[in-house]
């Protein structure tokens, strides 16, 4: 049998832990219980957006071939800009297909009408701004920048994020989105890229979480009656 000072360290540190990691379990708990009953396509904000996007088709368009023969073209692709045709080269630059002009970024107006075909008919814009820089918390953060940050006049404090240099639809933020964002924060303990599942944190209290539940199974084991019988039968 276990001594009785070793029995009540054990339940001691048995203790501690359990109210140390406590917290740390039950938003473990809950974030999971959350990940588990939410669609991603609506924390993504699919809803908010056009089910089919149309394109429109273009024509008349000068050769790639002539107009980049002083770029080395690793990727092109054609892009709508409020309806006129632009190339996208190498993914950064955009040129005017009917001048060979390059094309310094888009403008309000423009980030606008990108928004407008991607987004609901039925949703309200109530303001844009020009996004420079985004810290490590920030709802865009890791996305291309400059951008363009439309709000909506909806309930959810609905957002959509726009290229500048490239003129791509980015990213759809919402209310869900953020809680999502917070609770996976909290579950991988990762508070700053809050993908990191190797960091120092998210392993110090996996282990501890091990320790807690190891040291309730020798509690169990050192005082249950039933052991203390079994353990006199083959004495």
């Amino acid at each position: 049998m276990v001594k009785r000072k070793t029995a009540l360290n054990i339940r001691k540190a048995h203790r501690y832990l359990g109210i140390f990691i406590g917290i740390q379990f039950i938003m473990w708990t809950v974030s999971g219980m959350y990940f588990s009953w939410t669609d991603l396509d609506e924390i993504h904000g699919d809803h908010f957006k056009k089910e089919v996007v149309e394109n429109p088709s273009f024509s008349n368009l000068e050769g790639p071939g002539t107009m980049f023969s002083h770029i080395p073209v690793s990727s092109l692709e054609l892009k709508d800009i409020g309806g006129k045709a632009f190339y996208l080269v190498n993914g950064e630059i955009l040129v005017n297909p009917e001048t060979g002009e390059e094309k310094q970024g888009i403008s309000r107006e423009e980030a606008l009408k990108i928004a407008k075909k991607h987004m609901r008919e039925d949703l309200e814009v109530s303001g844009i701004k020009l996004l420079d820089e985004t810290g490590d918390h920030h709802e865009y953060r890791g996305g291309a920048l400059p951008a363009y940050v439309i709000s909506y006049k909806n309930p959810a404090d609905l957002k959509a994020y726009i290229s500048v240099n490239d003129a791509a639809f980015k990213s759809v933020r919402h209310r869900d989105w953020r809680w999502f964002d917070f609770l996976w924060m909290t579950h991988t303990m990762d508070y700053e890229g809050r993908d990191d599942f190797n960091n120092l944190v998210l392993r110090i209290f996996s282990l501890m979480g091990l320790i807690t539940v190891l040291s309730g199974f020798v509690l169990w084991y050192i005082s249950s009656p039933s052991i203390r019988k079994i353990q006199k039968r083959f004495k």
